[in-house]
């Protein structure tokens, strides 16, 4: 091959490369997306902060809730709809506790590479869902995984809702400890901040457990716990 040859297939390979680093970063952004209201954080200066619990609900909502209602701190539950609808009674509690309720997707897969039929299908069915439990408030959005690119975007622009994503996650490894999470949550929020925690399935129990020490160091900080839509409205 002539070295000119060479040129065009090496250009080609950095195109190529920097079109998939730029795909993957554009998905996995947490500030920006290419249409619509997207949240991670609210500049304020003011000392609030909202909770958000994603997934289920599960079988540890009880748990979840009595330690909930034992700090006074409300929550913002981001739910799925498929388990809404296999334990609507723990939705149900959910919001008879006062807490808010998001959209989560009904069977949280990857909101990427899917098609316009998907995403409304994902997202309607579980606000149906949200709605039978009888939480009447607004309800924001929350992409599984974090993930989103054009149909999910553009669906949430098209009917006015609100992707909220999370500057704070402590709980990102598997296998990370109740004192580890607790200390990187209270070390990396600011005001305006979204926590993110898991509480429902895997590391739940450490997740569940660190939530006292965090609510507890951030109040002894001047911080006051809001729901997302009281953090975005405020």
């Amino acid at each position: 091959m002539r070295r000119s040859g060479w040129i065009g297939t090496a250009v080609g390979l950095v195109v190529v490369l920097l079109v998939t680093v730029g795909g993957y970063q554009l998905i996995s952004a947490r500030s920006y997306q290419l249409a619509g209201e997207l949240v991670d954080r609210v500049d304020t200066p003011q000392k609030v902060v909202a909770l958000t619990l994603d997934d289920g609900p599960s079988d540890r909502t009880p748990e979840v809730l009595r330690v909930l209602a034992d700090l006074d701190v409300p929550a913002t539950f981001y739910l799925n709809g498929r388990d809404i609808d296999a334990r609507p009674e723990h939705a149900r509690s959910i919001v008879e506790a006062g807490h808010e309720l998001g959209n989560h997707t009904y069977t949280h897969r990857r909101m990427v590479f899917v098609s316009p039929g998907v995403v409304r299908e994902e997202v309607e069915k579980t606000d149906t869902a949200i709605r039978a439990a009888g939480y009447q408030g607004s309800i924001t959005f929350r992409p599984p995984y974090g993930k989103k690119l054009w149909f999910l975007p553009k669906y949430l622009s098209d009917h006015d809702r609100t992707t909220v994503m999370w500057d704070v996650e402590p709980d990102s490894g598997v296998t990370a400890k109740a004192a580890t999470i607790a200390e990187q949550a209270v070390r990396e929020t600011r005001p305006g901040s979204v926590i993110l925690l898991h509480v429902m399935y895997g590391n739940a129990a450490e997740s569940l457990a660190a939530i006292p020490r965090i609510v507890e160091d951030l109040r002894a900080q001047g911080y006051r716990f809001v729901t997302v839509s009281e953090l975005i409205g405020g």
